[in-house]
């Protein structure tokens, strides 16, 4: 039986990168492992246990494409993979009115627990990620040949998806399943989810945080439905962290300004007024001025991120507009962005032909527990989901890979950092358990 699955394992490894999700009735847990170069295995660290598990199902997520609106293909492994494994696995459609993909799939999360029995006061603390990502796809890619358990700590592992945020999705599933096999939590502990739509609006959250938070008056994080109590005391969240325990992250918000100005011809501009030009100078006051800040968080900062106006280069431009997004580090996160969106609209109002429209309802910064024995600690300039997750429980954020290459072309991480980040798991749950 073991050579067997070996050599059927290793004929996967040639097949297309679709065959690794299109069978649902095959997950596999281990790899190949081909002779290597002995003296590279001197070399190189011990490899964990878990190692190819862990590299395994992260290829595997990495390998499906799952951009923002078409996660059903990665949700549906993802049910599989679990449901092999003895979770009891629940897909949660979001209402067609709250979907982004165009077709007549409807997206979903999906919510895993590792314990049949769901009415037993848990789970305590929910681990948690997503599973879309941004555009363009990117293919899986090795930077070393040979099996999981022959890889060096350093190789590198590249694709879209393979830090942001698919690298938290394995660790996390992986670290789950060593402490239930070391008995270190019991199945009514913890409780998986995986959502969709982070990079975009943070519907998939949204939506959990609606059904399970407000329906029929239930307080705060205790909801049943169709048996499962929940009772998060913990939200782990999984974003790239460098392998750091983030304090928090800047608060997020946005709009669009119009400049307004009056048509003519490009020879004689004294007779007309250029809305493009309006706009320019009060983009560079806006740029240079002090939206607020803190000493956590830094300083609030604008990104001029499109800029539209005029109809030809021989017309004074009439209509103009720019959108900003804005990371928030004043305030808290319930009265930051508006503390900001006065900022912004007192200094365009000092100025002619601006206005501020489409203002983003959105949140200051926002804390999460940090003080944990054993991890660096840092603070994130992007948004996460942690905001979407209504409640009275404590909020982790942390995983493995560099935020400044999540969305590149460059998008890639190192086995050990992978390794590392499932350890990191390990321990954040049980911390959130006991405390």
């Amino acid at each position: 039986m073991h050579i067997t699955r070996h050599l059927l394992w290793g004929g996967l490894l040639c097949m297309p990168a679709v065959a690794f999700y299109t069978h649902p009735s095959f997950y596999p847990q281990q790899q190949q492992q081909p002779i290597g170069d002995i003296e590279s295995k001197k070399k190189a660290p011990p490899a964990s246990s878990y190692r190819d598990d862990l590299l395994s199902l992260h290829r595997s997520l990495v390998e499906i494409p799952s951009i923002s609106g078409s996660e059903q293909d990665v949700g549906i492994f993802l049910k599989g993979y679990l449901t092999e494994r003895g979770y009891t696995v629940e897909l949660q459609y979001l209402p067609p009115s709250e979907k982004k993909n165009t077709g007549d799939e409807q997206q979903f999360n999906v919510l895993a627990w590792p314990s049949t029995n769901k009415n037993n006061g848990g789970p305590k603390v929910l681990v948690t990620s997503h599973i879309d990502v941004v555009p363009p796809y990117i293919p899986y890619h090795v930077s070393e040949q040979g099996s999981s358990s022959n890889l060096g700590s350093d190789t590198q592992i590249s694709g879209r998806g393979s830090v942001d945020a698919k690298a938290s999705v394995a660790a996390q599933i992986i670290a789950v399943e060593e402490l239930l096999r070391q008995d270190d939590v019991s199945g009514e502990d913890v409780m998986l989810l995986f959502v969709v739509s982070e990079e975009t609006d943070g519907g998939g959250m949204k939506h959990f945080s609606s059904v399970y938070n407000n329906n029929n008056n239930s307080p705060p994080t205790s909801h049943k439905d169709g048996g499962l109590l929940l009772e998060i005391k913990a939200a782990i969240f999984g974003e790239p962290t460098e392998n750091k325990l983030a304090c928090g992250h800047k608060g997020h918000a946005g709009g669009t300004v119009l400049a307004h100005g009056k048509a003519g011809h490009s020879g004689y501009p004294w007779l007309g007024r250029s809305a493009t030009e309006i706009l320019m100078r009060a983009m560079v006051d806006l740029l240079d001025a002090d939206l607020g800040s803190s000493e956590r968080f830094g300083n609030t900062t604008v990104n001029v991120g499109v800029i539209q106006g005029g109809v030809a280069a021989n017309v004074i431009p009439k209509e103009a507009s720019a959108r900003l997004a804005i990371r928030v580090a004043v305030g808290n996160q319930t009265d930051g962005a508006d503390i900001v969106r006065q900022k912004v609209q007192k200094l365009l109002e000092g100025k002619e032909g601006l206005e501020l429209t489409n203002w983003m309802n959105g949140y200051g910064p926002v804390e999460c527990y940090c003080e944990v024995e054993g991890f660096e600690t840092m603070i994130a300039n992007y948004g996460t989901d942690v905001p979407n997750l209504e409640g009275g429980h404590r909020s982790y954020l942390y995983g493995p890979g560099s935020i400044l290459v999540a969305h590149g072309d460059d998008e890639a991480l190192r086995v050990k950092d992978l390794e590392e980040a499932v350890e990191g798991y390990k321990k954040l749950i049980l911390h959130a358990l006991e405390a």
